[in-house]
């Protein structure tokens, strides 16, 4: 069998000239993932007719969207997640799905979504991989806002996925039985975890996957690739969607290592490297390609459909962000709103999700992608410049995602030494000298 790895090599060419373009222009504040898309969408059969979504294509568009799934597991700061935080951010998903059940069905009366169940899950999820690197840009990571932010998004990711997994199957059972079906697949999920903690208590074990981490091996990035495929192929054999594999492997592999070590730090930074330098990317390319732009352009009542859509994401994942108010001001209540109503990746995976069970019209999932485009180039834009202080300069980071690591082990300040304090304090009485001085 004769494989044509040309369509894959302008997928790849695009995803490496895609941050280059970004990333000369800050000023404009556009992820890379969006031009990733709208190059996909220029290259593919919508316009240019050069690349088709062949069987290369498809497969590491595949690897990833479980990539991208995985690494967001990876991004759960359990520590976050708990308490006072963790109940306000519960009950503002739990708000946020209740919309989304109103909004769609009200959408579906009008005759503007099919499936509205499916496009309320849609509507609830929140792209963590774009919020994070506008708090960092805003000095916000660490703020109370920021931290409501990210538990609430993170709260939307795994909520969002198990509601589609649980409602949505291509395998036809009942709800009754895919929930049973999810609460085993949970099961065998811990009891893997189990192992796998008890295999890293042993220090026979751990010596030698230090020892070979560094290496050519690179056991540890070897082992993580297969605790993900693990969870993939369960979740697949108990009809369950993949994505809730991928995202579950990476959730579980951060319980395991939330000591919180140099090495597991150094083993996230190369899996962000993986993913993001190599599958991520040429997901969100596929994901252009495959987009039926005709569908969307052909007829004028799916084109005005997309106000409507962007209207329903701030509706949904905004309004919720009322319950935050008494832990911030106005400004931060309106810029955690528009920051939760950011989403993409879950929309691009979803939507292909429902094409392929035939639940979705392509002109809507075309119409939900745009809507989700529009999101991700303004919201984070408007509330960013909401949370940066007046005055302030803003670095151009917020184009790509943040890798964990850079979060959390920023350098502590060093004492200064006798000599440097002493140099330091004659400096400042000098500057005053002349300051008084006429």
């Amino acid at each position: 069998m004769e494989i044509d790895l040309t369509g894959l090599l302008l997928v790849a060419a695009v995803a490496f000239l895609a941050p280059l373009a970004s990333g000369s222009v800050p000023q404009l504040r556009v992820p890379a993932v969006v031009v990733e898309l709208v190059a996909g969408i220029v290259i593919g059969p919508s316009v240019l007719g050069w690349v088709e979504p062949d069987a290369p294509v498809r497969v590491l568009s595949l690897i990833g969207l479980v990539f991208l799934l995985f690494l967001a597991g990876l991004e759960l700061d359990f520590d976050r997640l708990g308490g006072r935080m963790l109940v306000r951010s519960g009950l503002g998903f739990a708000f946020s799905f209740g919309l989304a059940l109103m909004v769609a069905a009200a959408l579906a009366a009008t005759g503007q979504v099919e499936a509205p169940l499916l496009v309320a899950i849609i509507l609830v999820a929140t792209a963590l991989g774009v919020v994070v690197p506008v708090l960092k840009d805003t000095g916000q990571l660490s703020s109370g806002v920021g931290q409501l932010v990210i538990a609430a998004a993170s709260i939307a990711d795994v909520g969002a996925i198990v509601l589609l997994s649980l409602l949505f199957s291509r395998e036809s059972t009942s709800p009754t039985a895919k929930l049973a079906l999810l609460v085993g697949f949970v099961a065998v999920a811990v009891a893997v975890l189990a192992v796998l903690l008890g295999i890293g208590r042993s220090h026979r074990l751990t010596a030698v996957l230090r020892r070979l981490q560094d290496t050519t091996a690179q056991i540890r990035v070897r082992g993580s690739f297969v605790v993900l495929l693990a969870f993939v192929v369960i979740a697949d054999r108990f009809g369950l969607e993949v994505i809730l594999g991928a995202f579950l492997a990476g959730a579980g592999l951060r319980l395991l290592d939330r000591d919180g070590t140099r090495a597991d730090h150094e083993l996230h930074a190369r899996l962000d490297t993986i993913g993001y330098g190599v599958f991520i990317p040429v997901f969100f390319v596929a994901s252009g390609v495959t987009f039926d732009l005709g569908s969307l352009g052909d007829d004028p009542a799916a084109l005005a459909r997309v106000p409507l859509l962007v209207v329903a994401l701030l509706i949904v994942r905004g309004v919720p962000a009322v319950l935050f108010r008494p832990d911030t001001t106005w400004p931060e209540t309106v810029a955690a709103g528009l920051l939760q109503a950011t989403s993409l990746p879950f929309i691009v995976a979803t939507t292909m999700f429902g094409i392929e069970l035939g639940l979705l019209e392509p002109s809507t999932a075309a119409g939900l992608v745009t809507a989700g485009l529009i999101s991700v180039v303004l919201f984070p834009a408007i509330a960013l410049n909401l949370l940066r202080p007046a005055g302030a300069d803003a670095t151009p980071d917020a184009a790509r995602p943040v890798l964990r690591h850079e979060v959390e082990h920023r350098p502590t300040p060093q004492p200064l030494t006798p000599q440097e304090s002493d140099a330091g304090r004659r400096t400042a009485e000098t500057t005053q000298t002349k300051g008084d001085t006429p």
